[in-house]
């Protein structure tokens, strides 16, 4: 499976307010794609966008495309649940649902999609998902404790376990390090850099050193002033926008200047 993503057009409304306006992109499948720029410029609302968790608050709508390997994820007809099946996420703060054990949280979004298993292939799963967010080592000898009692950067490994554990096709991750402490932001960073072997990822971050740490491709979210929708600038290769960006206003980002 190619796993690719490709916006066309893409504006994304409040109500009547338009949150964001003209995104076209494209996503690379196994490679990760940082979103950066200043705050209230769209990036957390368009990586929502990609699986349409936007939708949660009423009346959201976009209109343009999402396709994900050329399927339109808002075509009539298209279940939002089976879309974020294909396109898990991981949020700014970790997550964990606090009465469950590590081993149910694990399990948690196959029993939401109602996913009978076997205790065998439970076990395999709960192993399977910890090993690739590198905390098996970590909490495979306390299984049963509450996903609550671990550190907020195993919390964070916790629910990218969650995520990864549906099988999905891409991962978004919204400020994935931002109430971490340096070690498991570096811990975070080097999951993705593995992570992105099997996934296509999207990261949307206030830190620019990450970006240029993990990403592959940087695309750089604008907006003119209060109340006007955010505006993807540019994205190209994560070094040229470090480097040589084509947009003075990505420059002057990059370097500093604002924001």
């Amino acid at each position: 499976m190619v796993n690719r993503i490709e916006v066309k057009d893409l504006d994304i409304y409040y109500g009547k307010f338009k949150a964001v306006e003209g995104v076209d992109m494209t996503i690379f499948p196994r490679s990760v794609t940082a979103l950066i720029g200043p705050s209230g410029c769209g990036k957390s609302t368009f990586l929502r966008s990609l699986n349409r968790m936007h939708e949660v608050i009423s009346g959201a709508y976009v209109t343009g495309h999402v396709s994900l390997n050329g399927e339109d994820l808002y075509a009539p007809g298209v279940d939002p649940v089976l879309v974020r099946r294909k396109v898990g996420m991981v949020f700014q703060r970790p997550n964990p649902f606090p009465t469950m054990s590590i081993y149910e949280n694990v399990l948690a979004g196959m029993r939401l999609n109602n996913k009978r298993l076997k205790k065998s292939d439970a076990d395999d799963l709960v192993e399977s998902s910890l090993r690739g967010a590198n905390l098996w080592t970590e909490v495979s000898d306390r299984l049963d404790k509450p996903g609550s009692g671990l550190s907020g950067g195993q919390q964070q490994r916790l629910c990218i376990a969650r995520a990864i554990a549906l099988r999905p096709d891409v991962l978004l991750m919204d400020e994935p390090c931002s109430a971490l402490d340096p070690i498991s932001t570096l811990a975070i960073e080097d999951l993705i850099s593995e992570l992105k072997d099997s996934y296509t990822i999207v990261i949307v971050t206030h830190n620019m050193q990450q970006a240029a740490r993990v990403s592959d491709r940087t695309g750089f979210f604008n907006i003119e002033g209060t109340g006007k929708p955010g505006k993807l600038v540019e994205i190209d290769d994560t070094a040229v926008i470090f480097s040589k960006p084509s947009e003075k206003a990505t420059e002057d980002y990059v370097t500093g200047r604002f924001g």
